[in-house]
């Protein structure tokens, strides 16, 4: 199991010389280091001290690299790397009203907080529709994504898990499928457009399991889009996705500054995934619509 893999990895790096000698340096510096290494910041944290932070971001670096469906690995590697990083879009966010609604409200994306059943209500055009539409042609779920554990700071383990829970609505407006490929070209845009490190090691390290057929693609076209795009565009952590369901998502892209990257190839046709969506509209709606923005 991915947990009990985790669990391993946290045992050993629990094992580190640091800790042991830690403790030595004054009886009262002792117990209180030991303290404030082992009391969770919040439900789920995993408390590291920089010793154990290295251990398991190389631990999970290398993991993640040897098997990369080990989402639980590339979850740790982007949370044992992230440095700098989360502070600096938190101070992103703050700078913006949506953002600092973001910060306060602390919104979730799942099934249980989304309902899939009113986004296929919304008409055609609009980024809840759209939504659907990419999750069913894709055949993806919002709840995949790992919570965070080894992020000290409460406020920024959200901004990470924020980022986590909002790769799918990037891939969406992006309209990227889900691929290695095409994972390699949003990891592109996502470091370009935010910042964070695992990205930059993703992009560095994933074209090595591309054919060189794809890699050529990769790097001809899908790159120079990433970069400039990405650069260029609005810093998307500090969008408050959930409450642009009904607007349509052409005006969206506008106001951020996205364009369309070159066509992609999907495995499923657009056609039958429209279908899937439509499906849901003769599900029982649990609340009532509001009106597309004009």
């Amino acid at each position: 199991m991915n947990t009990t893999a985790t669990s391993v990895l946290k045992r050993i790096a629990l094992t580190s010389p640091y800790r042991a000698f830690a403790p030595r340096l004054s009886l009262a510096a002792g117990r209180s280091l030991r303290r404030n290494l082992n009391t969770p910041a919040y439900p789920g944290h995993i408390p590291l001290n920089w010793f154990e932070n290295a251990f398991l971001a190389v631990g999970a670096a290398v993991m993640s690299l040897s098997n990369p469906r080990r989402g639980d690995m590339i979850a740790a590697l982007g949370e044992t790397t992230a440095g700098p990083s989360l502070p600096r879009l938190r101070d992103i966010m703050l700078e913006s009203d949506e953002g600092r609604r973001i910060l306060r409200e602390r919104p979730r994306v799942t099934t249980s907080t989304i309902d899939m059943t009113k986004l296929a209500q919304y008409p055609e055009g609009t980024f809840g529709r759209a939504y659907i539409t990419w999750l069913e042609r894709c055949g993806v779920t919002p709840d995949t994504r790992e919570p965070v554990h080894y992020i000290s700071d409460p406020e920024l383990a959200y901004v990470m898990q924020r980022y986590r829970e909002c790769h799918d609505f990037y891939h969406c407006i992006c309209n990227m499928p889900v691929s290695v490929e095409y994972e390699l070209a949003l990891k592109y845009f996502e470091f370009a457009n935010l910042g964070l490190p695992m990205t930059a090691i993703s992009a560095l390290f994933g074209p090595l399991r591309l054919t060189p057929a794809q890699r050529a693609r990769l790097f001809s076209e899908y790159v120079p889009w990433a970069l400039r795009c990405g650069g260029s565009a609005k810093s998307l952590i500090t969008v408050y996705w959930e409450e642009r369901w009904g607007q349509n998502i052409d005006e969206i892209k506008k106001e951020l500054g996205i364009w369309d990257p070159p066509e992609p190839k999907w495995r499923k046709p657009l056609n039958e995934a429209k279908l899937a969506a439509a499906r849901r509209q003769q599900q029982p709606q649990t609340a009532n619509i509001p009106p597309s923005p004009s």
